[in-house]
């Protein structure tokens, strides 16, 4: 479309008036092809180990998205930029809930410890599974790419955390060299969790085969295993754990969570990539997510935090946000619809601290 088109459209909307249903994500009126920054929704959650529910979420943060306000005091005109989010594909909704109840029975069959005469019946799950998960980083990796080729900021919406491994692979073949920020309650580095390779714990863990990944920068983690544990003190700094205990306790000892921001940043590599899965935040603010974990972050801290890596100078190339569910009430996805209006600090330039 013509960027008169565009410009009649960013004079013509009034980001005081409410919602739009007809429109776009915030009832903005934007397309993906005009936008500056795309959102993509992957309604997937083959592996999730407890709770499901964030397939549906890309759906949910779309009409909650309709009842929160646009201003930002840093970036008034952030809008204007331009943020759509593209039709969530059927067939990959689809798929997902065709193949979840097959993962949830295998998961049932690890977990209740059944004789092992009834291998047989659930011995090709995992390899089933496995390359599912391998054709859908393969779709996401081809999807991403053509965005980030016609010079679009890309936000990945999950579904489970699992889902932007595709947009790494697509970033890792146009960066050199980038880090990873993860906000999350748990670190996700288990390799083939319950015998899935692309399982939702184990996103961190397929990250770093990628040798473009530099460096990984884990904040408010409070649940993780020894194996996780292990993996990270043999990484040779290339894994940080900032963990939620050693947060807290910075604080409690009378550090601001300024300071504690700028050790976190300090980690970081020029490039960074944003991970925020949803149970990073305190699960008041998301209980409907899947694995919720008591700690974590307030809105505000992680919000302070993104802004800092901005102000750093470094470069934001890609975000996600996941492990949003609806659950019972509106409030997880309005908690979800609120994160996305700090998005496009990644490619704007927020006013100095």
């Amino acid at each position: 479309m013509a960027s008169s088109s565009l410009e009649d459209k960013i004079a013509a909307f009034n980001p005081n008036a409410l919602g739009d249903a007809a429109g776009g994500l915030y009832g903005l009126p934007f397309t993906p092809e005009e936008a500056q920054v795309v959102v993509v929704p992957v309604p997937w959650e083959v592996t999730v180990s407890y709770r499901a529910g964030t397939a549906d979420g890309p759906e949910a943060i779309r009409d909650a998205s309709l009842q929160v306000d646009l201003y930002d005091p840093d970036l008034p005109d952030a809008w204007k930029m331009g943020l759509a989010m593209e039709e969530p594909d059927e067939q990959i909704a689809a798929e997902s809930r065709q193949l979840r109840p097959t993962a949830e029975q295998y998961i049932g069959w690890l977990e209740e410890g059944e004789p092992e005469a009834t291998h047989g019946q659930h011995s090709g799950v995992p390899a089933q599974l496995n390359q599912r998960g391998q054709a859908l980083l393969e779709w996401l990796k081809a999807k991403t790419g053509v965005l980030l080729d016609a010079g679009k900021g890309v936000v990945v919406l999950g579904g489970d955390h699992s889902t932007p491994l595709g947009y790494l692979h697509a970033l890792a073949e146009r960066h050199t060299e980038f880090g990873i920020l993860q906000i999350d309650a748990h670190c996700d580095l288990r390799p083939a969790y319950e015998g899935f390779e692309f399982s939702h714990a184990s996103i961190m863990y397929n990250a770093l085969k990628l040798p473009q990944v530099k460096k990984l920068v884990q904040v408010g983690i409070r649940d993780y295993c020894q194996q996780e544990a292990e993996l990270i003190d043999q990484s040779n700094g290339r894994v940080a754990l900032f963990a939620d205990r050693f947060l807290q306790a910075e604080m409690l000892a009378g550090k601001s969570w300024k300071k504690e921001c700028k050790k976190i940043i300090a980690q970081l590599p020029q490039k960074v990539y944003l991970s925020f899965d949803i149970d990073g935040l305190d699960p008041k603010l998301c209980p409907g997510t899947g694995t919720p974990v008591p700690g974590g972050l307030e809105f505000e801290q992680a919000l302070y935090l993104i802004r800092m890596v901005v102000r750093s100078g470094r470069t934001i190339i890609g975000c996600d946000l996941n492990e949003v569910a609806p659950g019972d009430t509106e409030w997880n996805a309005i908690v979800g619809a609120v994160c996305f209006i700090i998005w496009p600090i990644g490619w704007a330039s927020p006013k100095a601290a």
